[in-house]
């Protein structure tokens, strides 16, 4: 197949780009606008392949995305280009709807009219996937409460907000034009090449670094973790075998509280990187507790049941085996931290300002 892939510059699209190439025959177009969190040096194991390729394009520009249909003739798109830090979207929520909402908008638009001028076999074919998250349903209260693909939406951040608005506009599509799409939803990820703004990576390379480890509140918030390359494996699957106008969630059954998560992470760089910074004896001794983020959810766990009935998937890794794998992941490729970090590589440099203290 040619699948055109949006946002496949960032942490899961270029995981799903890697695997796509290395895995499968498809040819594979990457739009991806370029903001701050994409890195094309995250696909530079596969660049030069001959059936990949990338255009610098936003997703809300819709004659650019017209144009790239028309040209690369996709048989599917996989939708990953989104604005996706909660932090980032409390301080400034105007890209978060620019980008989820009317960027999604846009594509839609795009995709229909492309869609509708394909052959009548082509277009029976044709998929859209639109790829989201857990926290569109917001907070769970009851402790052994799942959210399921019926769950009702009621997300608390603006970043949240503008996911779910673009899930209803993506759903809103099948039903009034008959698009035939899917939509995924799932939880946190982790794994390599994941932005050092995010919980993993930010607590592995402060660390090192013999930085603070911020925590926020009292560390006791719950998420489930999902190990990226589990999740590129469950994307392809619902792309593949999925039934048109269904939603599927993605989870890797592995719920931890934060506190526990930022133990681990140090429990593992001492036994894996036991030269500790300068004047730290324990990575441990480095959690520091702040003040905790305004609405933040306390729990969210996926119920995967129903991916792993109909579709047959379910995670390969534990937490346990995917945090190691991570962990050894950054120690190994300290410079791309380095350059993502100080901004070379996308040939500016990054303020500190630029950097938030913590996602959960």
């Amino acid at each position: 197949m040619r699948i055109l892939i949006t946002g496949g510059a960032g942490f899961i699209g270029s995981a799903l780009i890697r695997h796509l190439i290395r895995a499968t025959g498809h040819e594979v177009l990457n739009l991806d606008k370029l903001t701050y969190a994409g890195n094309l040096e995250s696909l530079a194991c596969i660049a030069t392949d001959t059936r990949y390729e990338w255009v610098q394009a936003d997703v809300a520009d819709q004659a650019r995305v017209s144009e790239v249909l028309q040209r690369f003739q996709p048989q599917a798109i996989m939708h990953l280009a989104a604005e996706s830090h909660v932090d980032r979207s409390i301080d400034g929520p105007a890209a978060f709807i620019q980008t989820n909402i009317v960027g999604t908008y846009a594509l839609l638009e795009a995709t229909r009219a492309y869609w509708q001028s394909l052959p009548s076999g082509q277009r029976e074919a044709f998929r859209f996937l639109h790829v989201s998250t857990d926290e569109v349903y917001g907070d769970l209260h009851r402790a052994d409460g799942l959210f399921s693909e019926t769950a009702p939406y009621a997300p608390s951040s603006p970043y949240s907000a503008s996911k779910a608005a673009s899930d209803h506009l993506v759903r809103a599509w099948q039903r009034t034009y008959g698009l035939p799409v899917l939509v995924s939803n799932c939880s946190n990820n982790y794994g390599p090449y994941q932005f050092p703004e995010k919980l993993i990576p930010l607590m592995i390379t402060s660390a090192l670094a013999g930085k603070p480890l911020p925590v926020y509140g009292n560390g006791l918030q719950v998420r489930d973790w999902l190990y990226v390359e589990d999740h590129v494996r469950a994307l392809l699957k619902v792309l593949d075998e999925g039934k048109v106008g269904e939603t599927y969630n993605i989870g890797g059954h592995n719920e931890q509280e934060n506190i526990d998560v930022v133990r681990s992470i140090c429990a593992l760089l001492e036994e894996l990187h036991p030269q500790h910074p300068a004047g730290v004896s324990r990575y441990a001794d480095l959690i520091t507790y702040v003040a905790d983020r305004p609405g933040h959810d306390r729990r969210y766990a996926i119920d995967a049941g129903k991916i792993e009935r109909e579709l047959g998937w379910a995670p390969e890794e534990t937490f346990a085996s995917g945090l190691r794998k991570t962990v050894q992941w950054y120690l190994d490729n300290l410079e791309w931290c380095q350059r993502v970090q100080d901004g070379s590589y996308q040939g500016q440099r990054l303020g500190a300002s630029d950097f938030k203290d913590l996602i959960a």
